[in-house]
């Protein structure tokens, strides 16, 4: 059918080593109309939340590396993937390289580009995973 989109079909998995790096972020998309006396009205957009993960921790030079890597493998935002959220996954903090497992296991992409800054002995990154509907 023309106009048409397909889902996202991730391909990998982010490293292990990598997901306990990230802190998650729910938000419940509503449409918010003020009005000009103060009222307000609003209206549910969606029933389920859209889950974030942002980076919330320094990583080692061998984990930047990894992530850098991973990043410019995926192309940046372009190309979704498999994530593994250790505290929804059973047992908790298990893994599935492989992606087979879901339990636990989100569809996200990269939000936005690669921002990194170095300072004296630390290097700080700004990355973000977004859920995928």
């Amino acid at each position: 059918m023309p106009g048409s989109v397909e889902n996202a079909a991730p391909s990998t998995v982010l490293p292990w080593s990598l997901s306990t790096a990230f802190v998650r972020s729910q938000e419940y998309p509503v449409l918010d109309n003020e009005y000009a006396g103060g009222e307000s009205q609003r209206s549910v957009q969606a029933t389920n939340s859209r889950k974030r993960w942002r980076l919330a921790k320094r990583l080692t030079s061998a984990q930047l590396v990894t992530l850098r890597d991973f990043y410019d493998a995926r192309k940046g935002p372009q190309e979704p993937f498999y994530f593994y959220d250790p505290w929804d996954t059973n047992p908790k903090f298990s893994y599935d390289p492989t992606g087979q497992a879901t339990q636990g296991r989100y569809t996200v992409r990269f939000e936005g580009a690669w921002e990194q800054s170095a300072g004296i002995a630390l290097i700080e990154v700004t990355v973000e995973l977004v859920e995928l509907a």
